[in-house]
């Protein structure tokens, strides 16, 4: 879209990639200028994973740096950590984010806590990423963001890219950071061509715990990460036909938080709506409202608002998922009577 910020100038390759390229040549480079990193998942070698994200890596680097894992989440956050303890950088993959859950264990009570319980003297190179969201019918079992799970366990950074600028830098940055970091990719960006954009050819990265201002507005600030970002941006455009100036801060990482980019919006706007697709519940967007609350409460003109997934698993049929999940209706209709408080 064109709302969406570009990246900073910088010498460009002539093709637009997407989303899933993105991420691609970051492991591809990554794997380059490390040899001490490895990846492991399921089908990730021979297959090039499920989506395709590592298609070509093991042909590359060799089944003793690309490595077939059996299908057990906890055997694959563990020994990620027995690796990195022995030196290695780690990329972990999970087929779906639904099933880290059946690696929790290994993520929350070792990979989180060794740098803590070690003085600081281990660090931890672990990435765990793999496909999450919803929006695209996968149903109760392929359509989780349970981020807060992870936000919720200190020790971890948690990434979720909205663009494929964002992507790469992102997991450049996650790879170099020494600390273990969950990152969620959207399934659904992948392939999405119109967010294509064309990369820069030298090294770079973007750095975690930096939000980035998608639409300069005025009358209300959405806050959003992942997908939603674009349903946030077209709302934008939409209220901006009815007199309505949005503003869009795209938090990209949640661990750590931008939290100076939210309140120096909130002080231009005095309004804002949080948007994301995981429950509300506990969930992330009740954090920022927390800490909006808490620390800019002088600034808001209106009550905070929260625009998330109802309280229930994600529905197959169609309009049954989009009627639980976060829209660009819901956003205007929000933004509206926000404004009008």
């Amino acid at each position: 879209m064109s709302a969406v910020a570009q990246a900073p100038a910088a010498p460009a390759q002539s093709v637009k990639k997407n989303y899933l390229t993105a991420i691609k040549e970051a492991l591809f480079e990554e794997m380059e200028r490390n040899p001490d990193m490895i990846c492991q998942g399921e089908d990730i070698g021979r297959l090039g994973g499920a989506f395709g994200v590592t298609e070509g890596l093991q042909a590359r680097f060799g089944e003793s740096r690309v490595i077939d894992m059996p299908i057990s989440e906890g055997a694959i956050a563990g020994t990620a950590v027995g690796m990195a303890l022995n030196g290695k950088t780690v990329m972990a993959e999970m087929q779906f984010m639904d099933f880290i859950s059946t690696g929790f264990d290994q993520i929350v009570n070792m990979m989180a806590t060794y740098h803590y319980r070690t003085a600081g003297e281990v660090n931890l190179p672990i990435v765990v990423r793999g496909p999450a969201g919803a929006y695209g019918g996968g149903a109760l079992y392929h359509s989780q963001m349970n981020e807060a799970w992870f936000c919720n366990s200190p020790g971890l950074r948690v990434v979720c890219p909205s663009t494929p600028y964002d992507a790469k830098g992102l997991m450049k940055a996650a790879l170099r950071d020494g600390n273990p970091c969950i990152f969620y990719e959207i399934k659904e960006l992948y392939r999405r061509n119109e967010i294509s954009e064309v990369l820069p050819e030298n090294d770079y990265i973007v750095p975690l715990g930096e939000a980035i201002v998608r639409r300069e507005g005025k009358d209300i600030t959405f806050v959003s990460y992942g997908q939603n970002v674009y349903h946030c941006l077209q709302a934008a455009i939409e209220l901006q036909k009815l007199g309505v100036s949005a503003e869009v801060v795209d938090i990209r990482s949640l661990v750590p938080l931008d939290e100076e980019t939210i309140f120096k919006s909130i002080a231009k706007t005095n309004r804002i709506i949080v948007v994301n697709e995981a429950p509300m519940t506990c969930g992330f967007a009740g954090e920022i409202v927390a800490r909006v609350t808490t620390k800019a409460f002088d600034l808001l003109d209106a009550p905070p608002v929260r625009i998330t997934r109802l309280d229930t698993p994600v529905p197959w049929v169609k309009p049954l998922e989009l009627f639980v999940l976060p829209s660009v209706e819901k956003i205007v209709q929000s933004a509206l009577q926000t404004v009008k408080y």
